[in-house]
């Protein structure tokens, strides 16, 4: 069962979608139709409309937070006599599959370096384990779970990006293949601003076997959005990609899922529904909706796919 719509889930200020439309009034918004369709996740309906009324605020708080951030570091500098270069500044971006966080991922990119800054994206997808080691481990079926993951790896590259080392490598993900790609990686080069995206990027430290407690990627962010939805919704929405996929991308012969492509419509509907209730669905009650109390701001969608409301951590 879903948790209340209205659960604070912690100390959050709550507006409402007017309320942010309002903010918005007075900043003109530069970007096309067809810019923002390149960006637009499938399934996702966002229009110029919502990005002018929620991703406009959302994207001058972030620069609000860069901003103090830089003059924080100003300050610590001349307290200690030292003249360290300001750090990337890193957004992690979490929600579950088919919720739209690739969506805010790539247009918070877009707008953030309309303002000039120089930004990243990578998701974690890169950092999971390759399927023969999943399939090794026993957990093909858990893809997506935090077990899924070469956590230490995912750690180490934020962290080096976050110490300002240069040409920071990650691992590539193919959706069509369902698979990292060997040999293949994205490299990162001391931007301004790193945008981490993934299901499962606010979870927090656990415990080593000897007591100790490890770093998690999440300790590195200065800001993050949890993006969130109604399970109802998310399940629709996920089951409505899928249909989709299966009349595109699940037709090129070379992707994973080909085996889906000729599946009735009806079957086509119950298989997307199994997926969800034995992995997605399970991975966003156990796993990723536990961390939504942690995230900087709180997007909530109703079931058109909307922001109707967004919650911001007290400061």
């Amino acid at each position: 069962m879903d948790e209340p719509e209205d659960d604070p889930y912690g100390p959050y200020l709550t507006l409402r979608r007017s309320h942010w439309a309002e903010l918005a009034r007075h900043h003109e918004l530069d970007l096309s139709e067809q810019t923002l369709a390149n960006i637009r996740s499938t399934g996702d309906p966002i229009d110029l409309d919502q990005v002018r009324q929620v991703y406009l605020p959302l994207t001058e708080l972030v620069n609000l937070y860069i901003e103090h951030k830089g003059l924080l570091y100003r300050d610590q500098n001349e307290f200690l006599r030292l003249s360290e270069r300001k750090t990337t500044f890193v957004i992690g971006v979490a929600g579950s599959v088919a919720v739209g966080k690739s969506t805010t991922s790539r247009l918070l990119r877009e707008l953030l370096r309309r303002e000039g800054a120089s930004v990243d994206l990578v998701t974690t997808d890169g950092f999971l384990l390759p399927n023969a080691e999943l399939e090794r481990r026993g957990l093909l079926e858990r893809k997506g779970f935090p077990e899924s993951y070469d956590r230490r790896a995912l750690v180490r590259f934020v962290r080096d990006v976050k110490s300002g080392e240069e040409g920071v490598t990650a691992p590539v993900y193919s959706h069509l293949v369902y698979d990292i790609v060997p040999g293949e990686t994205i490299t990162v080069n001391q931007p301004d601003i790193l945008i981490v995206e993934g299901l499962n990027v606010l979870q927090p430290s656990r415990p080593r076997v000897d007591g100790s407690v490890a770093l998690a990627v999440s300790d590195f962010f200065d800001f993050s959005v949890y993006v969130d939805a109604s399970e109802r919704a998310i399940r629709a929405w996920y089951v409505d990609r899928f249909l989709h996929l299966r009349e595109t991308a699940f037709r090129d012969p070379s992707s994973y899922f080909t085996r889906f492509a000729d599946l009735t419509e009806e079957d086509a509907v119950e298989t997307a529904g199994a997926v969800w209730d034995t992995v997605n669905g399970p991975n966003l009650v156990q796993n990723i909706r536990p961390t939504r109390g942690r995230a900087t701001v709180v997007l909530r969608k109703g079931l058109a796919h909307h922001i109707e409301w967004v919650r911001i951590r007290k400061i």
